[in-house]
């Protein structure tokens, strides 16, 4: 990269929650940043509060369900002369009425946003950064991914389980390159995600106060974790517990124990 060029870096789902305070952690660390989520409003909001701070922020609405909205968002940046030395997948949302009650259209658009779309991206922007010996791809997946998949929100945690992996095998690809890939694992976090599923209530009496974390310390955690070229980070102590727990458990104590957490969400 040339030395006299500030980095830019490009985040999905940055209009709120763990999107927004990774924004802020890469504006205080000196980055340029491109901003894409489908709500065009509060990344406006979010940017001005960055252009405060000296970072150059632009604004991309795409929704990512759309097929195309990949290639648009790599086009774009192109014909404005922006490099991307960073890319962060945070966009994504869940489905917590069941498998069944789910129409699979909003299933097909749930898989395109965490699973498909993060592939896509990563290899349309992965080669210049290579090119330029730097670069680093954050994939916000989610300590689901290291657990048995619960019931109501099926295919939430397999779709993380997924990006975790896919993660893991780009970081092997390219750890000889000078592009950085980690998968984060948050577990859970106050933002606004379980207002939109419609689930704040159940996880806020179903959970004590200390099991949950700031979006900003995810965001911190993540960033740090990026720059050191780890595969996986998962904040919070108890948060690995709980995945160590999942990965040594025998399968049917493991799978009984989320059972019982989709159970105290009312979700089965």
């Amino acid at each position: 990269m040339n030395p006299g060029r500030r980095r830019t870096v490009l985040i999905t789902g940055a209009s709120a929650g763990i999107g927004a305070a990774l924004a802020r952690v890469y504006a205080a660390e000196g980055w340029d940043l491109v901003l894409t989520a489908r709500r065009e409003g509060p990344l406006q909001a979010l940017a001005e509060d960055l252009r405060r701070v000296g970072s150059a922020v632009t604004v991309i609405p795409e929704d990512l369900a759309d097929p195309e909205a990949p290639r648009r968002l790599f086009d774009a940046l192109a014909l404005r002369g922006i490099e991307v030395d960073g890319l962060v997948n945070n966009a994504g949302f869940s489905r917590t009425a069941g498998f069944l009650n789910t129409d699979p259209a909003a299933h097909a658009a749930m898989i395109r946003v965490m699973l498909t779309a993060p592939i896509e991206l990563a290899r349309l922007f992965a080669p210049d950064m290579v090119a330029r010996s730097h670069g680093r791809i954050l994939n916000v997946a989610s300590l689901a991914g290291q657990m048995p998949a619960t019931g109501g929100d099926t295919l939430y945690g397999p779709i993380k389980s997924f990006l975790i992996k896919a993660s893991q095998g780009l970081h092997l690809e390219l750890r000889d390159t000078g592009v950085h890939v980690t998968a984060l694992c948050p577990g859970y976090t106050l933002t606004e995600f379980h207002d939109v599923n419609g689930t704040r209530d159940e996880v806020s009496t179903a959970y004590p106060a200390w099991m949950w974390q700031t979006a900003e310390h995810v965001a911190r955690v993540g960033y740090d974790a990026v720059e050191a070229n780890r595969p996986k980070v998962t904040p919070g102590v108890m948060n690995n517990v709980l995945a160590s727990l999942a990965k040594h458990l025998p399968d049917r104590i493991a799978l009984n124990m989320v059972g019982g957490h989709a159970k105290r969400l009312k979700r089965i």
